[in-house]
């Protein structure tokens, strides 16, 4: 009898450990490496930014890498102001929208067109 309740509390010892292992490397994995202002000036701003080269099918498989990356790190950010869901919202589908671009899925650069609506997000989560 002692055996098993040793052998239970061993087990909930080891789950514990392995839970808040994994815990803790989820909370470090969420945090960005790059602010929204570094992502915007990488590749949104200006007319012949990445985002825009891409949006006229001038993208290329590299270009296409960067951008899924970059939504990446944008959807890990906090809007500046604005309601999270929101952001979370238009940030998932552009970070959707550039990895359909990888995949090179069908439609992929007409959804990105549709994702990438800089007056959308800004006039709900950009600081004034």
């Amino acid at each position: 009898m002692n055996r098993l309740t040793l052998s239970h509390a061993a087990l909930a010892a080891a789950l514990i450990a392995v839970v808040s292992g994994c815990t803790s490397t989820a909370t470090s994995a969420a945090k960005p490496s790059m602010s929204v202002e570094q992502i915007m000036e990488d590749g949104f701003k200006g007319k012949e930014s990445l985002s825009a080269r891409i949006a006229k099918g001038q993208g290329n498989e590299a270009d296409f890498k960067k951008m899924a990356s970059l939504t990446k790190e944008l959807a890990l950010n906090k809007p500046s102001k604005g309601d999270l869901a929101s952001w979370t919202e238009k940030t998932q589908a552009l970070q959707a929208a550039a990895d359909s671009l990888v995949a090179g899925k069908p439609g992929a650069l007409d959804g990105f067109k549709t994702a990438v609506n800089c007056k959308a997000c800004h006039s709900v989560h950009k600081a004034d």
